[in-house]
């Protein structure tokens, strides 16, 4: 479809992105320029009939997590038909980053004020009465820290929406992304997950063009036990919107699960070189993470390395967005760690003003390199900022992310711990570590840990010459995380000095490809 853009809609349209932009908190996520390709969408309203179509390309916009674009797109379509409150709508779901970061007061409000525009303007039926008064259950208030409470209250609004209208798939494909997004991450059994998958799968097969529709199933199988359902859509999306670089990129989260380095390299690739056609920095920095973690477990270390010359050619870059705070932090941290190159370890910084979670990698990898490099005791204080960082994070309400950072302080307490003679208690640290770690589901923002705390502790059994026991642990790893490089290495280690032939050739094998 092609777009006439008038001179009103520009301005207006320019207006609203800039106060989303503007708006954003700290660590605004996945905002993609608008795609040339789009999918297949329908999405029924009561507008008028001339702005039809622009709604239909707003909400595969919406679907792509194209925000930005796709509140230009709903701005326009509020100027051209002013008695369209679905509109109002639409701007205020492109400041709701469901899947990402929790919007800041700013985008709060400006989510708010246009459900209150839209509750002015008034709603023509009773599907859109429903989904207007969802939305403004989730932009009841500007508190951040109340972000998971409000969401859970929207998704129960979205299943009330989505009962009285059953037969509706727009409604049923918004309620389940609001299942998928909160998903608990302690919640093993994925009851969320596969909820949405029942419901996002039989309207798939009807609508097989739907980018919603892909993209969903593939965060709703974003996961071990998953993943192996999650690869037709995986195969799928990047075709539906071949333009978009989140669309190119998001089959690597199922082929990163299953080990698939090469499919993840060719799905990054292209994302790479579409972000950066496009001057999305974020997306480009994700795909490279995403691409340093592939080359590692192949071996391909010069091309992961090309990565790490790349990012330190990039400039300038800003920590407003998680996906370029992480991805800057934990590339050169990746390289440093995989291949136990201890003084690029120490020489890793996050970006100023990077969230608490991100700059708590910083000090991780310091911690370990100072113990692992016969410093242990000028690593405590490393440990101290870890814990404040945990600390940080914790008081944001953000659960996810400060158990996973208390992981990562358990993690480098037990190597302080093993460089100065305390094994058993490394040990023990390093179990609690990789409990804590296997028992919730990673961020979306990763392709994984650095260094998993299992196959960490099957190392630390190796060099305490215990072999069995480290077999063990990295046999699980490698059940978590099929394909890793370092585990499949140290377990060949381990399964000969264990005895065990069958176990190392099988190994040797997977290592091969």
């Amino acid at each position: 479809m092609r777009f006439k853009l008038t001179r009103n809609f520009l301005i207006a349209a320019f207006a609203v992105a800039s106060a989303i932009a503007n708006a954003a908190p700290t660590e605004p996520d996945h905002s993609h320029p608008a795609p040339e390709k789009l999918g297949t969408v329908h999405f029924g309203s009561s507008c008028a009939p001339a702005v039809q179509g622009q709604f239909d390309r707003a909400v595969a916009l919406l679907h792509s997590f194209a925000y930005a674009p796709a509140a230009k797109a709903f701005t326009d379509i509020a100027a051209q038909d002013p008695a369209c409150a679905m509109a109002h709508w639409g701007v205020a779901m492109s400041a709701f980053h469901q899947l990402w970061s929790p919007p800041g007061p700013a985008e709060l409000q400006l989510g708010r004020d246009q459900l209150q525009e839209a509750h002015r303007i008034g709603a023509r039926t009773a599907r859109e009465r429903e989904l207007l008064d969802a939305a403004a259950v989730y932009f009841s208030d500007t508190d951040p820290t109340h972000h998971a409470k409000r969401a859970l209250e929207y998704e129960h609004a979205m299943g009330s929406v989505a009962r009285h209208f059953p037969q509706d798939d727009e409604v049923q494909i918004f309620y389940a992304l609001a299942l998928i997004a909160t998903a608990p991450p302690v919640d093993r059994s994925h009851a969320n997950q596969k909820r949405a998958a029942v419901i996002l799968e039989p309207i798939y097969r009807r609508e097989p063009d739907h980018p919603g529709l892909a993209h969903y199933l593939i965060h709703a199988d974003d996961s071990e036990e998953l993943a192996q359902q999650g690869l037709a859509a995986a195969r799928a999306y990047a075709k539906i919107a071949p333009a978009a670089p989140h669309a190119l990129h998001m089959p690597s989260h199922i082929f990163t699960r299953l080990g698939f380095w090469d499919d993840s390299i060719e799905s990054n690739e292209a994302a790479r070189r579409a972000a950066h056609e496009q001057g999305d920095v974020g997306e480009e920095l994700h795909a490279m993470d995403y691409l340093t973690y592939a080359y590692l477990q192949l071996g391909r270390d010069a091309d992961a390395f090309k990565i790490g010359d790349y990012l330190r050619g990039m400039g300038s870059l800003s920590a407003k967005d998680l996906k370029v705070a992480y991805a800057a932090t934990v590339i050169p941290v990746r390289l440093a760690l995989e291949r136990g190159r201890w003084s690029d370890a120490l020489a890793a910084e996050p970006l100023p003003d990077s969230g608490p979670q991100v700059a708590a990698i910083a000090h991780w990898a310091h911690a370990l390199a100072r113990a692992h490099s016969g410093h242990p005791d000028l690593a405590g204080a490393d440990v101290a900022q870890i814990d404040a960082c945990e600390a940080q994070t914790r008081a944001r309400g953000d659960v996810m992310w400060a158990d996973q950072t208390s992981v990562l302080s358990k993690e480098a307490r037990a190597w302080i711990a093993n460089a100065t003679g305390h094994s058993d208690d490394a040990v023990a640290l390093l179990r609690a570590a990789a409990d804590a770690e296997d028992g919730v589901e990673k961020p979306t923002v990763t392709p994984g840990p650095v260094l998993p705390a299992r196959e960490q502790l099957g190392q630390l059994l190796l060099e305490l010459h215990r072999p069995k026991e480290a077999l063990q642990e990295l046999t699980q790893t490698l059940r978590n995380s099929p394909g890793r490089r370092g585990a499949l290495e140290a377990g060949i280690r381990a399964a000969e000095a264990a005895g065990d032939t069958k176990a190392a050739a099988t190994f040797r094998r997977q290592l091969a490809g």
